[in-house]
């Protein structure tokens, strides 16, 4: 697979609470990160995202009385998983991994700021509406095929790709370098969805 000038790559939330030891860990998270280096030599243009939440934030379970973490409840944007207290501002776990090289980016977008709304998507926190500026940033540019990486495939990497499909970019999934949570089946629906959007997924042997 050929990379071109106007070909980026979007790494997502490769941070401490998402690797093993983490607060909200992924299985096996951390594997990631030799292959997304390996493949973001091949890139020009690589940015990053990062999980940044206040401690009060929404999306914790502990900030609902007698609610455990993975619930489920209503919000006034719609359903939203409760998650154990993760990538708070400033805290070791919102930190990306020491071994994820980050000196070839040229943004990082934090997600999730807002405490009343949780974000998976790095185009739209989770109302669907609220745009945390990314589209913006690469039409600027004149990036047009994305290409996504990282953590959990089965949402923020999930949320993030078809976002960009809806927002008119071309989105590509290299699979073997995300891991997924798989939390009630949401890898296979991440397939499905993705097969509807027309998101392809490649391999890490089509750069190499």
């Amino acid at each position: 697979m050929k990379i071109s000038k106007s070909d980026v790559l979007i790494v997502v939330d490769v941070q401490n609470d998402f690797c093993s030891g983490g607060a909200l860990a992924v299985p096996d998270g951390e594997k990631v990160v030799p292959a997304i280096n390996r493949i973001a030599e091949k890139f020009d243009n690589v940015v990053l995202t990062q999980d940044w939440h206040p401690r009060h934030h929404v999306s914790f379970a502990p900030n609902h009385e007698s609610r455990r973490p993975f619930e489920m409840i209503e919000l006034s944007y719609g359903p939203q998983v409760l998650w154990p207290v993760h990538c708070v501002q400033g805290s070791p776990g919102a930190e990306f991994h020491d071994a994820l090289q980050t000196d070839r980016a040229s943004l990082v977008v934090r997600k999730g700021m807002h405490h009343d709304i949780d974000s998976y998507s790095a185009f739209y926190e989770n109302d669907h509406t609220t745009p945390t500026g990314l589209a913006s940033y690469l039409r600027e540019r004149a990036w047009n095929t994305l290409f996504f990486v990282g953590l959990a495939f089965d949402f923020c990497v999930r949320y993030s790709a078809e976002d960009a499909r809806r927002a008119g970019f071309e989105a590509v999934v290299i699979e073997e370098a995300c891991r997924g949570i798989d939390l009630d089946g949401s890898v296979a629906a991440t397939h499905v969805s993705f097969k509807s959007l027309g998101i392809p997924i490649v391999g890490i042997g089509a750069f190499f």
